[in-house]
């Protein structure tokens, strides 16, 4: 027996007519559910509001062939709608007047008691048990959940939604699923599983709104053979169905459906069909277009770019928590829109009183993973962190330090301020780090120029370096200690000798890999001179050099460098040429940042005059242009003259 079809066949069965099943008896005898009395443990971590059960494992249907003991007990006549029609209107509406007065699952299930029910209203049952729930704490939310499992009315309400399933409408359907998922029955139970099965029949009967419910519930969903089967199913359907789709929440529910596996050309007719429109987006549909897309895995840039000039154009409408999305989402959708990121920034600099610590923090660590450095508010973010430095915990001040470090924001005449006072909170937090958080805290510090000797004491403690062995020797740490023991060794800071140096923990600091940039390369021999140039240079054993320009000082000029620290006794100019990715810069700006700060730093201390070349803008230039590119930043504009004699004194190629 074939256990899984192919999507096409999938699609192929779910267009047969619907079926319904033979008898009840049938339904009673071969559909009994693992819900017996207190048959659901209820777990302690409920996580989203999920609960597990028993798990089923002789009844798993997934998409199987017509051999099916299940399929050979379905009547091969058309489901008829016409059954919903035939209750009465004033049999329901009391019905649904006790629905209303429940406000807890028990309420619920003790009310079926009392009034019995079709096919019908199993789904409104389901779905005013979900609903209760919502308002409550999740303290609550887990006892009504353990009370609703041990109820022997949740028994039968799944008993008859698994037996009565064949019979209900698509819209039914949809809705029950999404509330059994929501309440964290197990996949694995019979009732989950039937009602993946009797949807993968029905299928292409649902309309446009039952679909948008069905997405939302296997969105939830792990992913097992059933929900896979489903989800490739409901993949080829919105093919034709996308078109027809008016409704700007049904796309972006659709979009988180079929996730990021789905086939490129159906995530870009989804994207490509929200754009059409744009006009009728509201707030919250705007700020949902980012988590829909990055739950596609899509940078659809023409759609983000109008969303996020919509946010940019009204940021004071969006709550802090949709604010804080939308950057998680660009972040994951590797996105960048620089009139967005300003408007935020301006908008939380503008009403800062409003907001906590932690979230200034959130949002600044946010624009670190963006790259993007917030001028204004970290300047104000210091000053309050100035005037009440105890205010932060240990975690406030680990990402404080990895901001302001990795974004090289300069705080001018208030940087040693404001050092002193994350340094002298830190030391209050010392007995709580961890090896591997002191030895982060040290490194944050070191790219700002300042290494405190408490921490450095504590971090070059044998039990410490012991334990950061022990641990997960990442290529991270590795450079941290090598970089570390660089500035010890080079910036020389105000610490007994004893902690001037790391011990040699017999790490390897992973070689650099990046090619030269050969047309860089081509236009700086033909200014200087082949003589002149060196190109693919290691210092240290990690700062990457691209190529390294030698030239005699002008006659007016001293020789001033020490050849232990040029590593070269001539008495020459040596310029270090180090082409930099985007990465290396913050966002639309060419501001170094996170290690290019402090390889640039330790350059000069070697002797080198180190020229930044961005790749991004060199890459965009023509060859004349490129030319005189470098030209400027070789040798700039200032210092004409000294450059033309430069030039004459420098060795050319015949």
């Amino acid at each position: 027996m074939s256990m899984y079809k192919s999507g096409l066949e999938m699609f192929r069965c779910a267009l047969r007519s619907t079926a319904l099943w033979k008898c009840d008896s049938f339904i009673w005898t071969q559909t009994s559910l693992c819900y017996k009395s207190r048959s659901f443990a209820a777990s302690s971590q409920l996580g989203r509001k999920r609960i597990q059960g028993h798990t089923v494992k002789q009844v798993l249907y997934y998409s199987q062939s017509g051999h099916d003991v299940l399929d050979a007990q379905i009547k091969q006549t058309p489901a008829s709608t016409e059954t919903s029609e035939l209750l009465d209107k004033a049999e329901r509406t009391p019905f649904y007047s006790h629905l209303q007065n429940c406000f807890c699952p028990t309420d619920v299930l003790d009310t079926l008691k009392q009034i019995p029910v079709s096919q019908q209203l199993i789904s409104s049952i389901f779905t005013r048990i979900w609903e209760s729930t919502k308002k409550m704490t999740d303290e609550q939310r887990r006892c009504e959940l353990r009370l609703m499992f041990d109820h022997p009315g949740f028994e039968e309400v799944c008993e008859r939604a698994a037996a009565d399933a064949w019979r209900m409408r698509s819209e039914d359907l949809a809705y029950t699923l999404l509330a059994v998922v929501n309440l964290g029955v197990s996949q694995d139970t019979r009732v989950v599983q039937t009602l993946l099965r009797v949807i993968q029949e029905r299928l292409n009967q649902f309309d446009i709104r039952s679909l948008s419910v069905l997405a939302a519930s296997i969105r939830e969903m792990e992913n097992s053979r059933n929900v896979q089967a489903l989800r490739e199913a409901l993949r080829l359907l919105l093919k034709d169905r996308i078109p027809e789709i008016q409704s700007v929440v049904v796309l972006q529910s659709m979009m988180r459906a079929v996730g990021k596996n789905s086939p490129i050309h159906l995530k870009k007719q989804l994207a490509t069909k929200t754009l059409s429109l744009a006009d009728e987006f509201s707030p919250p549909n705007t700020q949902y277009m980012f988590s829909s897309l990055a739950a596609m895995g899509l940078n659809f840039k023409p759609l983000l770019d109008v969303c996020s000039k919509n946010i940019a154009e009204n940021v004071h409408e969006f709550p802090f928590g949709r604010l804080l999305s939308v950057l998680k989402s660009c972040h994951e959708l590797r996105y960048r829109n620089h009139t967005l990121f300003s408007s935020v920034s301006e908008y939380m600099t503008s009403t800062f009183d409003m907001w906590s610590n932690k979230q200034v923090i959130l949002i600044l660590v946010s624009f670190e993973d963006l790259l993007f450095r917030p001028v204004v508010l970290l300047d104000a973010f210091a000053e309050r962190i100035i005037q009440k430095p105890d205010s932060l915990t240990l975690k406030d001040l680990l990402s404080v330090l990895k901001v302001f470090s990795l974004l090289n924001h300069d705080l001018k005449e208030k940087k040693s301020e404001f050092v002193s006072s994350v340094v002298k909170v830190l030391e209050s937090y010392l007995p709580k780090l961890s090896p591997t958080d002191l030895l982060k805290a040290v490194y944050y510090l070191a790219l700002l120029e300042h290494i405190p000797q408490a921490l450095m004491d504590k971090l070059l403690q044998q039990e410490t370096l012991d334990q950061i062995q022990k641990g997960k020797q990442s290529n991270k740490v590795q450079r941290w200690l090598h970089t570390l023991d660089l500035c010890l060794r080079l910036d020389q800071p105000p610490l007994p000798p004893s902690l001037r140096s790391i011990p040699d923990l017999h790490f390897t600091v992973p070689a650099h890999d990046v090619p030269v940039n050969q047309e860089m390369l081509g236009a700086i021999r033909s200014i200087v001179g082949n003589a002149a140039v060196q190109d693919s240079v290691l210092e240290q054993s990690i700062y990457f050099i691209d190529c390294v320009i030698t030239l005699p000082h002008p006659k007016e000029e001293t020789c001033g460098l020490r050849a232990e620290d040029s590593g070269s006794p001539e008495c020459a100019q040596r310029i270090a040429v180090v082409c930099a990715p985007p990465t290396s810069f913050c966002f639309g700006t060419t501001h170094p940042r996170a290690s290019l700060v402090i390889k640039l730093r330790h350059l000069e201390k070697l002797g080198y005059k180190p020229v930044l070349v961005p790749v991004h803008e060199l890459n965009s230039k023509t060859e004349e242009e490129k030319f005189q590119m470098l030209q400027k930043l070789i040798f700039p504009a200032q210092e004409s003259s000294g450059t033309q004699e430069i030039l004459n004194n420098s060795p050319k190629e015949e």
